[in-house]
């Protein structure tokens, strides 16, 4: 009998756990009336609805998702796919606490689907779509001609993009500004009087590498400034790379009096490439970075950085997702994030 009550509940304890009847037991309705009120159907009073989702909260009532997907079709679930190697400082607490955070008053979980650069990045997703593991799929590393959005298009699965793409097809998405941004960090170098710039880019087949090199493009032609070319790395390379690849580019006769940076990790060595070379930040070189944890000016005070929010974008991704289940058009479900502008920190008393 113990071993029958441990398979079905709690290992730890043994307990059962609680169903509809436990719930309907303790406030004295019926099955149907929990049921309904735990999904806040309009039939049911208010303080009904009160009092029933108070006890299934006091007593840990959670439905049984194999159950809620034989009634319902649904699971219940949103998926996040992500990069396991993905180096980006803080990039993926940041978006699941937003996508978490949307969810919380919904029926919906959050599960994270991991894969590796050695995988095809559509692995995961097929997997998801043919095994029916998730209502609503979140990516990103979007590329500009994306064979995962196309493939969950093709198969009416809802889902968002962290990035944009250039297919020519509609799909929900969320993205930071990447030209702009690349813009605003040309035209304050140029105005700090910095004229030989370069660009350490996104990887080469995403989408913001090209948004990102226009930007830059686009700016240096208004400023008047020139370009030293840094083709040799991307953000995606290793620390050890951009540090030592830096140092090279910076003992060259002709070297960048300015450097823009994609992402925050890439410039931590980027500067130590720049100290390797025997030179000094903010007086031989500045460089702009992207950030979303606010923690460069703790490394060192003289880099300038723009900010993007990665909380607000798993926020965004999660609410688009949701509208397309609920039966949004997903042209309406499309955001862009601004930067606002090139933040620069003094050392205490200056």
């Amino acid at each position: 009998m113990n071993r029958q009550r441990t398979a079905k509940g709690d290992e730890a304890t043994g307990q059962e756990r609680p169903t509809l009847r436990t719930l309907a037991f303790m406030t004295g309705l019926g099955v149907t009336t929990v049921s309904r009120a735990l999904k806040d159907a309009p039939e049911i009073g208010a303080e009904t609805r009160r009092r029933v989702q108070l006890v299934a909260k006091q007593i840990g009532y959670r439905p049984n998702r194999a159950g809620v997907r034989l009634r319902t079709g649904k699971t219940n679930v949103i998926s996040l796919v992500l990069n396991t190697e993905q180096e980006l400082m803080s990039f993926v607490s940041d978006i699941i606490y937003g996508v978490t955070e949307v969810i919380a008053d919904t029926p919906y979980h959050l599960i994270v689907t991991p894969y590796s650069r050695s995988q095809d990045p559509l692995d995961p997703v097929r997997y998801l779509v043919e095994t029916g593991s998730a209502d609503g799929v979140i990516i990103s590393r979007t590329q500009p001609n994306d064979p995962r959005a196309r493939y969950m298009l093709e198969r009416g699965i809802p889902f968002a993009t962290h990035g944009r793409t250039d297919m020519g097809l509609v799909h929900p998405y969320h993205d930071f500004d990447n030209y702009a941004f690349a813009a605003e960090a040309v035209r304050h170098l140029a105005g700090l009087g910095r004229r030989r710039l370069a660009l350490v880019t996104p990887p080469v087949g995403l989408s913001y590498y090209r948004h990102t090199v226009d930007g830059f493009a686009d700016a240096l032609s208004e400023v008047g400034a020139s370009e030293v070319p840094f083709n040799t790395v991307s953000i995606d390379h290793s620390i050890e790379q951009i540090r030592t690849r830096t140092a090279q580019l910076m003992r060259r006769d002709i070297r960048p009096d300015g450097i823009v940076s994609s992402a925050a990790a890439a410039t931590l060595a980027i500067v130590a490439g720049i100290e390797d070379a025997g030179l000094k930040l903010g007086r031989d070189v500045d460089v702009v970075s992207k950030q979303s944890s606010e923690l460069l000016h703790l490394f060192r005070h003289e880099l300038l950085v723009v900010n993007e929010d990665f909380r607000l974008a798993g926020s965004e991704l999660a609410r688009s997702v949701l509208g397309w289940i609920g039966g949004a058009a997903p042209g309406s479900l499309q955001s862009l994030s601004e930067p606002k502008g090139v933040v620069a920190y003094r050392r205490f008393g200056e």
